[in-house]
C-alpha cells in the first residue's frame, strides 16, 4: 500500500486556516468523492480557501452530496461529530436536520441563496438533543463555467445569546407579575386577604389547578390549609391533614426548609404517599415551606390536576411571591400592632382623661381636643384659637402661664412647659384648675409647633386645699382621727368587700378578711402582708402576668373599673368586679393603688342562663307561630287536593282517554301525590298531621329498612343496621316514622358526596326525673332510633338553623328544607324529641327518640295498591262537606264502590236528612264547617240513631283529641283509601246499625 504523502501548502494552493488548514492538507481525500486535492477543481479550491482565511465559522457543500469542508469555527460548533464530519455529505452528519439541509443543497445546486436568522434547530453534537439558534447564511458556488455547484455556509451560534434574551424577556415578565400582585395586596391590611388575593392572581397566571396555603401545628405535622385558589371544575383542598402523610420526601424536605418539588407523584412516590396526593386530585406539586426560628411555621403551594414538568421560572415565581406574602403579612401584622398601640394610647390617654393640644406656631393656629375645650368651658366643635387660651386663664394666673409658654416657644431657651393654672370658662363661668406639660419642636432655629397634654386637677386641687384646712386642726382632730380610724378598720375587715393595698413594688401593704379568703379560694395560697402578689403565683405564668398588667395601670396612677376573671386553672376560677384607686402619702405622691372588689361569678352565670333561656324562649315562639302558618295552610291544601286526587284517581282506573291522555293524567295524578306528601310535611311540622300511633316494633321497622335505603343511597354509601335484641315497642305511627327514617338517610347521603357509611341504630334509652333529660323529653322510657354519617357535617350556624322549615344548604331546587322540620314535628307530636350533633368534616348524628308503647307491637301489614272495589248496592250513604268540590269528589267515589249518595252542605242540613232517611247506611262527615263541625254532629247523629257508623274526613283537626271514638280518614285521599276506611268501619262496628253509613268528610 502506498504511503500518502502530504503535500505543501505551495503545492496544494491553500494556505493558513490554522488547525482546519493542517488538517484538510494533511487528509487523504482520494477515498472521498472529490479525490485527491491536487485535482480540486479551480473554484473549489477558492471558497476552501475562503474559508480557511475567516475568522467566522464557514464551510463549503460541494455538490449533490453536500461534502463538508470547513474552518476552525465550524469545527468547534461540531462538538463530537468533528473530526469525521470532514469530507463526509452533510446529511450523514446531521441527520436529525436532513429535511432542513436538503433544501440548502437544493437551493445552492439551483444557484439560490438562503438566509436564516435565528433559526431553531435540535442538534446532537454531544450524543444528547440540544436546542440551538443559528443566523446562516447560504451562497451558491458556481464553476468556471457559471454552473451552480455547490453552496458556501456563513454559520454563526447564536444560542447563548437567544438564551440570554429569553431569560431576560421571563425575568421582564416575573418582575412584571410581582408587580402587579405587590399592588394587589399593598393596600390589604388582613393577612388572609393577601394570601387570597396572592393564590388566585400565581392560579391563574401559571394556569394551576390550585394555589393554597397552609398553616403549621406546633408539632410540624399537622396542618391546616385555610385557603385556597381552584380553576373551574378543581375541588377545594381547603382542610387538616397531616405532613407524614404525603411521605418521607415531603416531611424531610419542607422540614428543612428546602421546596418540595414532585411532577408525577405517581412516578416518583411510593403508591401509599401518591395515594394522598391522589385522594385530593394532586398530580404535580410544588410547596414552599416558611420556618421561623427554627420551626416550620407555614406553607404556600402550587399544584396540578395532571403530571406536570415545573421550570426553573416556575420555581423562581412561586419561591418569590412566598418570600414576598410573607413579608406582606408581617407588614399586615405590624401595621395592626401598630393600630392596637395607638388605640390603647388613645384608650389610655380616655381613661387618664388627658386631653391633647397642639399649637402651630407658624400658622398661629390652635388645636385643642374636646376634653381641653371643657376645660375652658367651650363647647365641643365650637372654633378656638390663641386668644381663647388666653382669655380663659385667671388673671392672677396668665403672666406666669404666658411666660411659661414663651419659655418653651422660644429657640434659645427651649425649655419644658409645665405649669398649673386656673381657668374661668368661656360659655358657663367655672373656675378649674388645670395642669398642662408641653414642649417645642424646632427646625432651622425656628419653633415650628408647641404639642401637649392638659389635665383636669380641680378635684385635686380641692382635696389639697382640705388637707391644708385639716393640718390647722390636725391636734385637736387626732383623738377623733385614731377613733375613726379604728372605726373603719374594723368596718374594713369585717365587710364582704375584697380589699388589696399594694406598694408600686407590687407588695401588699393591707389584707382584710374577705381578700384572704377569696385568694385562697381561688389560687389555694393564703396572702399575707409583704408578700409580693407576683411572686406568690409564680408557678402560674399567665396568671402572673394577668395580675401585673391589671395592677400596673393602677400603680401607674390609673383609677378605673374592670371586670376580671382570677384563679389557678386547676381549681375553679372565679370573676371579679374590681375598683382601683390611687394611694398618695400625705405629700400627694403615689405610693400604691388600693383593690376593692366582689365577686360576681354567680351573678354572671345567672345572667348567662337568663339570656339562654329568653333565646330557647324566642326560638320557640318562632316555631310555633311557622307551624300555625304552616298548619292553616296545609289546611286548605288539602281542601285543594282531595278533589284533585279523587278526580284524577277515577280516571285512571276508569282508563279514560287515548294512550297520551292517559300518560297526561297519570302524570298530573304523580304530581299530586308529591303535593300529598308536601303537605304531610308541612302538618307534621306543624306537629298537626292526623297520626294513627299504635305500638310498634322499631327493630323490624329499622332492619326491614336496610334494603330500601341502599337502594336510594347508591353503591358509594355503605349501610349499617344495628338494633337491639330486647327493644321494646314504641308508641308511634309506623308509616310517618318510616318516612322520618328515609329522609335523614336521604339527608345523610346527600352529606356524603364522595361516599360513606350511614349507620342506623335503635337502642332503648331511659329519662330520670333527677336528670337533664335531652332534648327537653319528660322521664319515662324511649327507644332512640339514630341515623348517623360520615359526611361533611354542619358548623354551629348551620346547626342551630337546622330544624327550621324551608332552611336548606342543598341548593335551589335540590330540596324543600322540610325535611328535619317534620322530623322535629312528629317526633315532639308523639311526645318525643330529637337531638342532632354535628361537626364539620367528621359528619352528623340525628337521633330520634319514641315513646315506648304498655302493649305488645302490632304486626305492620304494608298496603298494596288494587282498585276500589265495585259491585252491588251498598245502601245509601249521606256526605256532609261544606266544601262543594270536595263533597261532589267524595260522592263520586261512594257511588263507584255502590253506594246510594245523598249530600248536605252543613250539618244542621245533615241532622234534617237523618230524621228524613230511616235507611242510612253511614255518615261520613267534614271536620271543620260553619256553625256545627263534624265530631258534634256525629255525636247527635248518634244520640238520633244509635250504633250509626260514621267516618270524620279531616285534613290536620285533632280529632282523636276530641273523639277518640270516632273513626278518622285523612285528606287527600284516593277511592281505595276511602273505600279501605268505610270496610273497617262498617266491619267494626258493635252494635247493629241500620242499612244506612254516615260519612264524615272534614275540610280541615
Amino acid at each position: 500500500m502506498e504511503e500518502h504523502v502530504v503535500p505543501t501548502p505551495e503545492q496544494i494552493g491553500l494556505i493558513g486556516g490554522g488547525d482546519m488548514g493542517e488538517l484538510i492538507r494533511g487528509k487523504d481525500w482520494s477515498a472521498t468523492p472529490l479525490g485527491p486535492i491536487q485535482t480540486w477543481p479551480a473554484a473549489l479550491k477558492a471558497n476552501v480557501q475562503t474559508v480557511l482565511s475567516s475568522p467566522v465559522a464557514m464551510a463549503v457543500l460541494w455538490g449533490l452530496e453536500g461534502i463538508l469542508i470547513y474552518n476552525d469555527g465550524y469545527a468547534a460548533m461540531c462538538g463530537r461529530r468533528h473530526p469525521a464530519a470532514l469530507g463526509a455529505a452533510i446529511l450523514d452528519v446531521w441527520p436529525e436536520v436532513r429535511a432542513f439541509n436538503e433544501r440548502v443543497i437544493r437551493a445552492g445546486m439551483a444557484g439560490e441563496s438562503l438566509s436564516f436568522h435565528a433559526q431553531e434547530l435540535e442538534l446532537r453534537r454531544d450524543d444528547r438533543p440540544e436546542r440551538v439558534w443559528m443566523d446562516l447564511e447560504f451562497l451558491p458556488i458556481r464553476d468556471q463555467e457559471g454552473r451552480p455547484i455547490g453552496s458556501l455556509a456563513i454559520v454563526m451560534d447564536i444560542t447563548a445569546r437567544v438564551v440570554a434574551e429569553r431569560r431576560l424577556e421571563r425575568s421582564k415578565e416575573l418582575y412584571r407579575f410581582l408587580d402587579e400582585l405587590g399592588q394587589a395586596v399593598a393596600s390589604l391590611h388582613d393577612a388572609d386577604d393577601v394570601l387570597r388575593v396572592t393564590t388566585c392572581m400565581v392560579g391563574a397566571h401559571l394556569g394551576l389547578s390550585n394555589c393554597a396555603y397552609a398553616d403549621m401545628d406546633a408539632d410540624e405535622d399537622g396542618f391546616t390549609i385555610r385557603g385556597d385558589w381552584h380553576a373551574p371544575g378543581s375541588p377545594s383542598i381547603v382542610g387538616r391533614y397531616r405532613l407524614a402523610d404525603f411521605g418521607k420526601l415531603a416531611v424531610e424536605r419542607l422540614s428543612a426548609g428546602e421546596p418540595l418539588i414532585i411532577n408525577d407523584n405517581l412516578a416518583e412516590l411510593a403508591p401509599e404517599e401518591a395515594k394522598s396526593f391522589q385522594d385530593i386530585g394532586i398530580a404535580a406539586t410544588i410547596c414552599m415551606p416558611l420556618k421561623k426560628n427554627g420551626r416550620l411555621h407555614a406553607l404556600m403551594a402550587i399544584h396540578h390536576a395532571a403530571p406536570r414538568v415545573w421550570t426553573e421560572d416556575e420555581l423562581s415565581l412561586i419561591r418569590q411571591v412566598t418570600e414576598r406574602s410573607w413579608a406582606h403579612i408581617e407588614r399586615v401584622g405590624a401595621e395592626a400592632n401598630l393600630r392596637a398601640s395607638e388605640e390603647q394610647l388613645r384608650l389610655a390617654i380616655d381613661a387618664a382623661e388627658i386631653g391633647m393640644w397642639d399649637v402651630d406656631e407658624v400658622n398661629n393656629t390652635l388645636f385643642w381636643q374636646a376634653r381641653v375645650r371643657a376645660m375652658f368651658g367651650i363647647s365641643s366643635g365650637v372654633p378656638n384659637t390663641m386668644d381663647d387660651f388666653y382669655g380663659g386663664i385667671h388673671p392672677e394666673d396668665l403672666a406666669a402661664t404666658a411666660a411659661a409658654y414663651a419659655a418653651a416657644a422660644d429657640p434659645e431657651r427651649r425649655a419644658v412647659y409645665d405649669v398649673e393654672y386656673r381657668t374661668i370658662g368661656k360659655e358657663d363661668g367655672i373656675v378649674r384648675w388645670i395642669a398642662a406639660k408641653g414642649r417645642g419642636v424646632f427646625s432651622d432655629g425656628r419653633c415650628l409647633r408647641v404639642i401637649g397634654t392638659a389635665i383636669d386637677i380641680t378635684e385635686r386641687k380641692k382635696t389639697e386645699q382640705a388637707l391644708r384646712d385639716l393640718n390647722r386642726t390636725l391636734e385637736r382632730r387626732v383623738a377623733d382621727g385614731l377613733a375613726e380610724r379604728k372605726l373603719l378598720a374594723d368596718v374594713v375587715e369585717n365587710t364582704t368587700a375584697i380589699i388589696f393595698v399594694a406598694d408600686r413594688e407590687y407588695r401588699w401593704l393591707a389584707i382584710n378578711k374577705a381578700a384572704a379568703e377569696a385568694f385562697h379560694t381561688v389560687y389555694g395560697i393564703t396572702p399575707k402582708v409583704g408578700d409580693s402578689m407576683l411572686e406568690v403565683i409564680d408557678h402560674l405564668p399567665e396568671e402572673r402576668e394577668h395580675m401585673r398588667r391589671v395592677w400596673a395601670r393602677a400603680l401607674a396612677g390609673e383609677e378605673f373599673t374592670t371586670q376580671e376573671e382570677f384563679g389557678d386553672p386547676a381549681l375553679k376560677r372565679h370573676c371579679f368586679q374590681l375598683n382601683f384607686n390611687v394611694l398618695r402619702d400625705p405629700a400627694g405622691r403615689q405610693v400604691g393603688a388600693c383593690q376593692i372588689s366582689h365577686d360576681v361569678t354567680e351573678r354572671i352565670a345567672e345572667q348567662r342562663r337568663l339570656a339562654e333561656a329568653e333565646e330557647q324562649l324566642r326560638q320557640a315562639q318562632k316555631v310555633e307561630a311557622l307551624g300555625q302558618l304552616t298548619g292553616g295552610v296545609a289546611h286548605d291544601f288539602n281542601n285543594l287536593l282531595t278533589p284533585i286526587i279523587g278526580s284524577l284517581d277515577l280516571l285512571v282506573r276508569r282508563g279514560i282517554g287515548n294512550e297520551r291522555e292517559r300518560q297526561l293524567v297519570a302524570g298530573a295524578l304523580q304530581s299530586a301525590e308529591r303535593a300529598r306528601t308536601l303537605v304531610q310535611r308541612l302538618l307534621a311540622f306543624a306537629r298537626r298531621q292526623p297520626l294513627q300511633p299504635t305500638a310498634i316494633d322499631v327493630r323490624a321497622l329499622v332492619t326491614g329498612m336496610g334494603d330500601l335505603v341502599a337502594s336510594t343511597t347508591g353503591p358509594q354509601v355503605k349501610v349499617v343496621i344495628e338494633a337491639a335484641e330486647d327493644l321494646p315497642a314504641a308508641r308511634a305511627d309506623y308509616n310517618q316514622v318510616e318516612m322520618a327514617l328515609l329522609n335523614l338517610a336521604v339527608n345523610a347521603r346527600d352529606a356524603m358526596p364522595e361516599g360513606g357509611t350511614i349507620r342506623i341504630t335503635a337502642a332503648p334509652r331511659t329519662v330520670a326525673d333527677d336528670v337533664e333529660s335531652p332534648a327537653e323529653l319528660k322521664p319515662g322510657r324511649y327507644v332512640m332510633v339514630s341515623v348517623a354519617d360520615t359526611g361533611v357535617g354542619m358548623d354551629a350556624d348551620t346547626l342551630a338553623r337546622a330544624i327550621e322549615p324551608f332552611f336548606s344548604t342543598k341548593g335551589v331546587g335540590k330540596g324543600t328544607g322540610l325535611g328535619l322540620s317534620m322530623v322535629h314535628g312528629l317526633a315532639r307530636q308523639l311526645g318525643g324529641g330529637i337531638r342532632i350533633f354535628s361537626q364539620p368534616g367528621v359528619g352528623t348524628n340525628v337521633e330520634l327518640w319514641l315513646p315506648t308503647a304498655a302493649e305488645a307491637a302490632h304486626p305492620h301489614l304494608p298496603g298494596a295498591e288494587e282498585p276500589a272495589p265495585h259491585g252491588g248496592r251498598r245502601g245509601k250513604a249521606l256526605l256532609v262537606d261544606d266544601e262543594e268540590a270536595v263533597r261532589t269528589a267524595t260522592a263520586h267515589m261512594l257511588e263507584e264502590a255502590g253506594f246510594t249518595v245523598i249530600e248536605a252542605a252543613s250539618g244542621d242540613a245533615a241532622l234534617q236528612m237523618l230524621g228524613e232517611q230511616p235507611d242510612l247506611a253511614a255518615l261520613v262527615t267534614d271536620h271543620l264547617m260553619p256553625g256545627m263541625d263534624g265530631t258534634q254532629l256525629a255525636r247527635r247523629a248518634r244520640l238520633i240513631r244509635p250504633g250509626l257508623p260514621c267516618l270524620i274526613i279531616s285534613g290536620y283537626a285533632d280529632v282523636e283529641g276530641v273523639a277518640p271514638d270516632l273513626p278518622r280518614l285523612a285528606k287527600p285521599f284516593r277511592a281505595k283509601e276511602l273505600i279501605d276506611a268505610l270496610d273497617a268501619v262498617l266491619g267494626a262496628g258493635a252494635e247493629p246499625a241500620p242499612a244506612g253509613l254516615t260519612i264524615a268528610a272534614s275540610s280541615s
